[in-house]
């Protein structure tokens, strides 16, 4: 009995154009697994993107941010839209593995061919978001999905690369979650296109309601963006109050980018964000490959007190800059 020769990463190109899901699955998973491979056809790719609305949200744990993105995906599919969801879930440290929750559950969407949804892993990435998921969001533009809906591990002040990734970002907070109000006093609350407040069915809601709208209204005297009033949206799953007023605020929100020219600036935001983040995990990579050699030779000088760390990491830069020159 012959086995079928696996598809070529370039000949799936053109499914994921035309939307087949069993490609855009397989070219994903290929770029998680080995994204140098697959550099061809994501280059086709990217040449075909630039038409989804990408959408970030994030949120501490607990704040219902899962719960929020099925309630928002059944809105977009209401309006006849197509939607996708990477959900990008923490690594553990010490196993390397991930629960994947996200993808359990929002399982009843996966029944709609218009709604995609795919988890990941960070895989030891800082800044909330997966090696994969940018790549992983071109492919959904490439596929025609009209919003790609990007959701982070959880947020904090070293986890806010979702507002360089996405043309809109949403972060949700629940009643209740003190610790929730701290975070954004401490650097989050500026990175907000749209605030959410989940679970406003609760008693305890409206308080949360109100310090967030306190808090805008104090950074609003020292934000240049006048253009664009940040609204506080307040949201349940149980009633399905508020769900159409935050796909509102999104339409809204991504008007005005068009309207002022933010959209671009955004887009060219994110693409230095990548080239730079593509540099860096080159750098990386390579570091790591030769950890065994130059690296361990230059680290046991700085541990005899030969050389300084900085003259050490200027040393192995130098080095590299040459092969690369060469």
């Amino acid at each position: 009995m012959t086995t079928a020769a696996p598809t070529s990463s370039r000949a799936l190109v053109e499914d994921v154009r035309r939307g087949k899901v069993s490609a855009i699955a397989r070219l994903i998973s290929r770029t998680e697994a080995s994204p140098d491979a697959v550099g061809d056809a994501l280059a086709e790719i990217h040449r075909h993107t630039g038409r989804a609305h990408i959408v970030g949200i994030t949120g501490v744990p607990g704040s219902g941010k899962s719960t929020l993105i099925a309630q928002l995906c059944r809105q977009v599919r209401d309006g006849g839209r197509k939607v996708a969801v990477v959900a990008v879930d923490p690594t553990s440290p010490f196993s390397g593995g991930s629960i994947l929750g996200d993808r359990v559950r929002m399982s009843e969407l996966n029944s709609d061919p218009d709604t995609f949804i795919r988890s990941m892993a960070t895989r030891g990435n800082l800044g909330g978001l997966s090696r994969a998921t940018l790549p992983a969001v071109d492919i959904l533009d490439a596929a025609g999905f009209d919003i790609v809906i990007i959701e982070t591990v959880g947020v904090g002040q070293d986890e806010v690369d979702v507002v360089r990734a996405a043309h809109t970002t949403v972060v949700a907070s629940a009643p209740g979650l003190g610790d929730d109000i701290q975070a954004i006093k401490a650097g989050v609350l500026e990175i907000a296109d749209i605030h959410v407040v989940s679970k406003c069915d609760r008693p305890d809601a409206n308080r949360t309601i109100s310090e967030l709208k306190a808090m805008l209204t104090i950074g609003m005297q020292l934000s240049s963006r006048m253009d664009w009033r940040v609204p506080v949206i307040g949201t349940s799953a149980v009633t399905g109050e508020g769900l159409d007023q935050l796909l509102t605020a999104i339409d809204d929100h991504h008007a005005k980018m068009t309207e002022t020219g933010e959209l671009d600036r955004r887009r060219l935001r994110i693409a230095e964000m990548r080239v730079l983040k593509f540099a860096e995990d080159m750098l990386r990579d390579r570091f790591e490959n030769d950890r065994e050699g130059r690296v361990q030779e230059i680290a046991e000088q700085v541990a005899r007190l030969e050389l300084a760390p900085e003259a050490g990491a200027r040393r192995l830069l130098g080095q590299i800059q040459k092969e690369i020159a060469s």
